[in-house]
């Protein structure tokens, strides 16, 4: 496919399908998110950009991983190595994969040396819905929000009287996947269990040599296991005080081609809770404190070769006070402890984060305002200051305008500081301002939106050949802009997004002008789902331009459209039986070079549901 014609494709798909609206469509029930703001709002209401991923979405979707989820999603780009448990890259807004804030239940995960987040390990059969924000929130959450946030919420118990789940598949490269919970929900109390295990044995991850790609040859299957479970309960007392504790585990062993190790034996694990109080009409106290865990075992065949154990406490204590009729300020206090353990000699071990910060959030008249500033002070890199500001104005009940403004920051990572012979001491935290301005709509046929943004980049930390360590050497600037659409046609459900990114390297150099690596510049997505009595059918079309390996851009990869059928059969109200054939058309690609992707493959899936 060549590069031009994905963006013709797009206009032309934007500008037929506003001539074949249906009258009317189906409205869903509006979603509450908690992470745009760090208080309780529709959708709708944010002045971010956001998009709200159900499970039902999850089910439709027959999605088997997350990647399959956030693949195509406006802003966001994916890099993956060699398939399924392999190493997944999320790039968010055309930011660094380490610039986006990961949280589970409310608490921060991710890696405190890699300062990335195993996405590939996180078990989809225990996810209830995930809320992602694009645009910077480090005045609200700290470092690591410069692309974004996403918050990934697990299953929860709702409804009255005991509700078990179960669901069992199986499909190509030798996979077997499946699932069991039970639930119970109430005015009171709720609680939830589930168990979910997957086994692949997959394709050869990577087609390098001893030169080139994962610098060996190894043509054999690179197989993946994991097994996971989560629990979550609650109770609300009669005095108003409600409780919230949530655990979840995954382990697992993923295979890949390596010079190095070829191997690694995996776990993620997070474990918290929340209390929430209104101590008066006008103040609500919350407290969440928590634990993320990552650990991971390095093998080259049957010989061990490394560790790496990272451990991140969490404490948030967060107050909003309602000022008035339409005014709502948030007042809050941040503390984090990084731990490491590892085989690898580092010179520092952890380091603590102390965070206060404070929100306005205000409606006058036909006007939404939203301040906020926040105050880090990092036992390494010490003091920092940011800052957002955001501005809505409904033009009518259905036509809003919406701008925003934010500073954000990175802070180093423990591998970019400390691990041995490669580590730089003196590096400073990356540091970021974005510019963002849209318009969004309601109308009978549908929902839209468009926004255009730009975010500047000081600082970037990219590997330094003159003195063989990370440096504080790059700047970018990144431009883009996501269209959304969500409508009816002649009994079709369509929803559909475009995403254009200009994601520049704007640092002195022979690489000033150039493409950062591995964004795609166009992304497209459209999905299509109907009911037809017992049966439901889905289509996914993806197309994504093309993209470069390396800071040179001297590797190019090759744009690629992926076209997905799903389908499904309503046995009774409980029973039902999923298909799903992917990348119909046998499309070859790669997201990062030298690794595979899936050919065409299918999956099949019985579930039981209350």
């Amino acid at each position: 496919m060549q590069k031009s014609r994905l963006p013709a494709v797009a206009v032309l798909w934007l500008g037929t399908t506003a001539i074949v609206f249906a009258a009317n469509t189906d409205r869903p029930e509006k979603p509450i998110i908690v992470t745009a703001t760090r208080t309780a709002q529709t959708a709708d209401a944010s002045l971010a950009s956001v998009t709200v991923i159900t499970r039902k979405d999850i089910e439709r979707q027959q999605a088997r991983s997350i990647q399959d989820l956030l693949r195509g999603v406006p802003g966001i780009s994916i890099s993956n190595n060699g398939g399924a448990g392999k190493t997944t890259s999320v790039f968010m807004r055309g930011t660094e994969s380490d610039h986006v804030l990961v949280m589970i239940d409310n608490i921060k995960v991710g890696s405190a040396t890699s300062g990335t987040t195993a996405f590939e390990n996180i078990p989809i059969e225990q996810i209830d819905r995930i809320e992602i924000v694009r645009g910077p929130r480090s005045s609200l959450y700290g470092s690591e929000a410069i692309g974004g946030v996403i918050h990934i919420f697990t299953r929860k118990g709702d409804g009255a009287g005991f509700k078990p789940v179960f669901s069992f598949g199986g499909g190509s490269y030798g996979t077997l996947d499946g699932s069991v919970g039970l639930s119970r929900g109430g005015t009171q109390g709720w609680f939830n269990m589930t168990a979910s295990g997957i086994g692949t044995k997959g394709f050869n991850a990577c087609t390098g040599s001893d030169s080139a790609g994962c610098f060996t040859y190894e043509p054999d299957r690179d197989g993946y296991r994991n097994v996971a479970g989560s629990m979550r309960a609650g109770y609300r007392f009669q005095n108003g005080l409600e409780i919230d504790g949530n655990f979840m585990q995954s382990a697992g062993k993923t295979q890949f081609d390596g010079s190095f190790v070829n191997k690694a034996i995996l776990m993620q694990q997070v474990l918290g809770g929340t209390a929430r109080y209104s101590v008066t009409d006008f103040w609500r106290v919350n407290l969440i404190a928590g634990r993320s865990r990552e650990d991971a075992d390095n093998l080259l065949g049957t010989a061990f070769q490394s560790r790496f154990n990272t451990i991140r406490d969490t404490v948030s204590v967060l107050n909003d006070l309602m000022v008035g009729k339409d005014q709502l300020l948030t007042i809050g206090m941040d503390y984090q402890k990084d731990h490491v353990k590892s085989t690898e000699a580092f010179t520092v071990h952890s380091r603590t984060n102390w965070g206060v910060f404070a929100q306005h959030q205000a409606t006058l008249a036909a006007h939404n305002l939203l301040f906020s500033l926040r105050h880090d002070d990092n036992q390494q890199f010490g003091s920092r200051v940011t800052g957002g500001a955001g501005w809505g104005y409904a033009i009518s009940e259905k036509f809003r305008l919406v701008a925003n403004f934010g500073s954000a920051f990175k802070a180093p990572t423990f591998n970019e500081l400390y691990y041995p012979n490669f580590g730089n001491a003196s590096l400073r935290p990356e540091d970021s301002r974005s510019f963002e301005f849209g318009t969004r709509g309601q109308a009978d046929w549908g929902n839209w939106s468009l926004n255009a943004y730009e975010t500047r980049i000081d600082h970037l930390i990219a590997f330094d050949a003159s003195i063989f360590a990370p440096a504080n050497i790059d700047q970018a600037r990144i431009r883009g802009l996501e269209g959304v659409l969500s409508t009816q046609i002649k009994g079709w459900l369509l929803n559909g997004n475009l995403t254009f990114l200009n994601p520049e390297n704007h640092s002195s150099g022979l690489n000033r002008g150039n493409i950062l690596p591995r964004r795609a510049e166009q992304s497209f997505r459209v999905d299509l789902d109907r009911q037809f009595g017992k049966y439901m059918l889905g289509a996914m079309f993806l197309a994504e331009g093309e993209r470069y390996d390396d800071l040179a851009n001297t590797r190019k990869l090759d744009s690629y459209v992926k076209f997905d059928l799903r389908a499904e059969y309503i046995l009774n109200k409980n029973w039902r039986l999923q298909g799903r054939i992917e990348n119909l058309f046998n499309e070859r690609y790669e997201t990062a070079a030298f690794y595979n992707q899936p050919g065409r493959n299918f999956f099949a899936m019985v579930r039981y549901q209350p």
